[in-house]
């Protein structure tokens, strides 16, 4: 369908803009040139005006703009157009949370392609069969989808599908345990990404894919490497694009905030009045928000994450909660526990288990029984463990020190020994395994310090101060127990230093009581007497245990047992252990 004369300057303008992915000012062109009584839009300008809408924030106008654009193919027999469009329609409608539209969309775009011969487009089904191989867990059908992808992108000669078809081709043989194969084609990819080969759409798709891989493979340095990569590109020269004029400008993005915020201390998903001017710079930032929070840049970690919330869109809400999720964690390892609680509220809110954090804040104010629970459902509702290595050794991780805490070393074994067989070829994971190897030793009182040595040294490596300085406690522990006490002392002081630095004010009073060898005062308004009682309650005696042990009657146990726990707030003997190893007093 012809553009009219009068329009055509007007349409070039906007193509000349969209190539420039000047996006909103495209969108600003495109919209006008539509609303003009005498205009008639194309299918191939209406795609360009749902491509603008959708870089400016205005979701519902892409989705509206790329219905009419399918239709104007199917009027002009267009099946490659119609296809393709389809296909974006199935995206769209997937991204929104709507998945019968997004099916219906994907069988639209099978029929239109299924007789054609091969073509670029067919890249993108290639893309979704091997997806929804991998998800029916059908390795052997998603790689030959994968390869077929591959096949259709190098023929059409397009650097964005070449790129892209790398990627989908590593995601599924990372998936399936093919480490090195799968980082190979991934560094290929991103190659291109970096290089600045591809156009920002492809840009924006390849930084966010990778470094959710690289995330759950727990390969921190590509990690850092293209989160600070991604950065640079969502900043410039987004920021000098112009913005859609007008009192309706962003009123997708502020409609999108309706009921979002929840009474929230941070800024909730899409509450700011203007469009984003790039959208993938909330989904790149989450990245870069885990990334600060282990290279222990909280300050800045925290800031990013409530940039996060604001920068988002309707269909991104997962990455707000992921936000929301990584501010508690930061807040709990500052002592503010209150604080953390509220953040990991609203991430259950937005749909994220807000676990190991919850259950870890759960053991710090004394409620081991739900510390367990919470622990034990996560892992049970874990739904792909095998592609998430991190999530899953996350999880075991906390599940060792609740599980040592509450005095149950079987579960504290189980969890070591599972946390073992993920750690091959991935430093991250690999220390996160010694940590807790020698932390059950320690429990145990066996050797512990071969395991410890080589988590600090991990860790060190790495450049993760935090967990660094955690293994230095427990070495300082096995120091002691070994009788070296020049040794130990010089890990808490490193501890202290590193617990200081960051802002974890209660570990760094924790490591400087200890390193002083003065009592610090007792928790809970506990007596010297009730501390002792509660000591031997963690390590597992019996009141007649205790009572042989301290030379006093089973009565007076008893007494203290009351006492501490109407003055610790806790029913049990399972919550006072807890209490006690989360105080650092067993």
């Amino acid at each position: 369908m012809a553009v009219p004369v009068e329009e055509a300057p007007v349409v070039e303008r906007a193509r000349d803009a969209a190539a420039r992915e000047s996006w909103a000012e495209a969108y600003v062109l495109l919209r006008d040139a539509d609303l003009h009584p005498s205009a008639a839009l194309g299918p191939d300008e209406l795609d360009l005006l749902a491509d603008a809408a959708w870089w400016a924030g205005h979701v519902d106008e892409s989705v509206a703009a790329r219905l009419r654009a399918h239709a104007g193919y199917v009027a002009a027999g267009d099946h490659r157009g119609a296809g393709q469009v389809a296909w974006w329609l199935h995206f769209e409608y997937r991204c929104l949370g709507r998945p019968a539209a997004a099916a219906g969309w994907l069988h639209r775009s099978r029929h239109h392609l299924e007789d054609v011969p091969d073509c670029p487009e067919q890249c993108f089904l290639a893309w979704t069969d091997a997806e929804e191989a991998q998800e029916h867990h059908d390795p052997e059908a998603a790689l030959a989808a994968a390869r077929r992808m591959e096949l259709l992108a190098r023929d059409s000669g397009s650097p964005d599908l070449i790129a892209l078809s790398r990627q989908a081709h590593a995601a599924i043989l990372l998936a399936n345990g093919r480490r090195e194969e799968g980082l190979a084609l991934l560094d290929d990819a991103m190659c291109a990404v970096t290089a600045g080969e591809l156009s920002g759409m492809f840009t924006g798709w390849l930084f966010c894919l990778a470094l959710t891989q690289c995330m759950e493979a727990a390969d921190l340095g590509r990690a850092v490497e293209w989160t600070d990569a991604a950065m640079v590109w969502c900043e410039v020269p987004w920021s000098q694009h112009v913005r859609p004029p007008g009192p309706d400008a962003g009123g997708d993005v502020g409609r999108r905030g309706e009921g979002g915020d929840a009474g929230a201390p941070e800024p909730a998903a899409g509450s700011q009045g203007a469009a984003p001017d790039n959208p993938f710079r909330g989904l790149c930032r989450i990245h870069h928000v885990e990334v600060l929070d282990l290279l222990g840049a909280w300050t800045l970690a925290e800031a990013e994450a409530e940039r996060v919330c604001s920068e988002v869109a309707v269909d991104s809400l997962d990455v707000a909660a992921g936000a929301y999720y990584a501010a508690g964690e930061i807040r709990r390892r500052q002592g503010r526990l209150d604080a953390a609680a509220v953040s990991y509220g609203h991430a259950h809110e937005l749909g994220r288990i807000p676990q190991p954090g919850l259950a870890l804040l759960r053991l710090a104010q004394g409620k081991a029984d739900a510390a367990v629970t919470g622990l034990k459902l996560a892992l049970a509702c874990q739904s792909d463990p095998s592609h998430d290595l991190l999530g899953k050794a996350r999880l075991l991780a906390a599940q060792t020190e609740v599980a040592l805490a509450v005095g149950d070393p079987d579960t504290a074994a189980e969890a070591v020994a599972e946390l073992a067989a993920l750690a091959a070829e991935a430093p991250l994971l690999s220390a996160m395994a010694d940590t807790a190897s020698g932390a059950l030793a320690l429990a145990r009182n066996e050797p512990a310090l071969r395991p410890l040595r080589r988590a600090l040294a991990g860790w060190l490596a790495l450049r993760v101060p935090y967990e660094a300085a955690q293994v230095r406690m427990l070495l300082a522990a096995a120091d002691r127990a070994e009788g070296d006490e020049e040794a130990a002392r010089l890990e808490l002081a490193a501890a202290r230093a590193a617990f200081e630095r960051l802002g974890a004010m209660p570990d760094a009073r924790r490591a400087a009581a200890l390193l002083s060898g003065r009592h610090r005062p007792l928790p809970g308004g506990l007596t010297g007497r009730e501390a002792e009682v509660l000591r031997l309650v963690a390590e597992g005696g019996t009141n007649r245990d205790i009572a042989q042990a301290l030379v006093i009657s089973e009565h007076t146990v008893a007494r203290h047992l009351n006492n501490i726990f109407a003055k610790l707030g806790v029913t049990s003997r399972t919550a006072a252990t807890a209490y006690a190893y989360s105080h650092r007093l067993a």
